[in-house]
C-alpha cells in the first residue's frame, strides 16, 4: 500500500508490465509517492478542477492528483505500455481520469474542457518539455485555457525560465515567460528519486498566467528577443540590425543605451521594443 492510496507501489506496476523508461521517449519515472503528491499540491486546491497530465508513466502523479482530489483528470501518453499499465488507476477512479494516446504536442484540449479551465501539472519528459512549454505561452487569444501549470524540467531549463536580467540564466525564454506569466521555482528533485536516474537535479516550476500582460505583438516579441540574444555579447546596435530596422529606434523606444547588452534589458523593455517594432512594420 502507497503512502496517498491504495493501489500497489509504482515498482510493481513498472516490473508487471515490463515498463522500463525509455530514453527516446525522454522518460524518468518518479517513484516517491510522497514526491508526486507534494507536486499535486503545489497546484493549489484541486476540487471541481480538470487537470492535463503529460506523459503519466506509471501512473505516481496520476494517483496522487486524483486523491487529493482532482475532479478530472486528462492523462496524454504517447507510450502504449503506459497507457495499459494506468488501467489499474483508471479501474480505482472510475470517471475521473480519461487517458488520451497521442502526442502532446498535437493534443488539442479544448473538446475536453467544455468552456472551463484546466490546470497543466506534469513531469514532463525532458525531450519535449521546453517545446510544449513555449506552445502553452505562445496560445492566441491570451489569456489561455489554463490557470496554473506545474511542471517539472531540468533545472538548468528552470533557471531559464524564471530568469530576470543579469541573470546568467536571462535569455529569450525567460523573456517570453516572464511577460505572459508569473514564474517561481518551487523545489527541487534530486536524480536519486528517478528511475532511470538522470544526470541532472530536477526543479519544479509554478507558472501562472497573467491576466493582462503588457500588450504587444507576441510574433515581434519573439523577433526583438531572438535578434538580441541571438548576439548576447554584442550591444543591442550590433545584434539588433538582423531586424532591417535602426536598432537605435528600437532601444531609445525600450529608453535604454543601445551599447547595452541584451541581457540587461528588462522584459518591459523588449515589450517596448517589440512595439516600436510593430509600428514601424504597421503590424497590429
Amino acid at each position: 500500500m502507497s503512502a496517498i492510496d491504495d493501489l500497489p507501489p509504482l515498482r510493481d506496476i513498472i516490473r508487471d508490465h515490463s515498463l522500463s523508461a525509455r530514453k527516446s521517449l525522454g522518460q524518468n519515472f518518479l517513484l516517491d509517492l510522497n514526491l508526486t503528491a507534494r507536486i499535486a499540491r503545489a497546484a493549489g486546491p484541486l476540487e471541481d478542477s480538470t487537470v492535463i497530465e503529460v506523459g503519466p508513466g506509471p501512473g505516481g502523479l496520476t494517483r496522487a492528483l486524483l486523491a487529493l482530489g482532482a475532479k478530472r483528470v486528462i492523462a496524454i501518453e504517447r507510450d502504449e505500455r503506459a497507457a495499459a499499465a494506468l488501467d489499474y488507476v483508471v479501474k480505482r477512479y472510475p470517471g475521473r481520469i480519461e487517458i488520451v494516446h497521442g502526442d502532446a504536442q498535437r493534443f488539442d484540449p479544448l473538446p475536453y474542457l467544455d468552456g472551463g479551465k484546466a490546470k497543466i501539472v506534469a513531469n514532463l519528459p525532458y525531450n519535449i518539455a521546453t517545446h510544449l512549454l513555449v506552445d502553452w505561452l505562445s496560445i492566441e487569444p491570451w489569456p489561455p485555457w489554463y490557470d496554473t501549470m506545474v511542471l517539472m524540467f531540468q533545472r538548468e531549463v528552470a533557471e531559464r525560465i524564471v530568469a530576470h536580467e543579469d541573470d546568467e540564466a536571462y535569455g529569450r525564454l525567460a523573456v517570453l515567460a516572464n511577460w505572459r506569466a508569473e514564474t517561481k521555482i518551487l523545489f527541487d528533485i534530486s536524480p536519486a528519486a528517478f528511475v532511470p536516474q538522470p544526470k541532472v537535479t530536477s526543479s519544479v516550476v509554478r507558472l501562472i498566467p497573467r491576466a493582462a500582460p503588457e500588450p504587444c505583438n507576441r510574433r515581434m516579441l519573439e523577433q526583438v528577443a531572438a535578434a538580441a540574444f541571438g548576439q548576447r555579447r554584442k550591444m543591442l546596435r550590433q545584434s539588433l540590425k538582423s531586424l532591417s530596422v535602426d536598432p537605435e529606434r528600437l532601444a531609445a523606444a525600450a529608453h535604454v543605451d543601445a551599447t547595452r547588452r541584451a541581457e540587461t534589458v528588462p522584459v518591459a523593455g523588449f515589450v517596448a521594443m517589440a512595439r516600436e517594432l510593430a509600428d514601424i512594420r504597421s503590424i497590429k
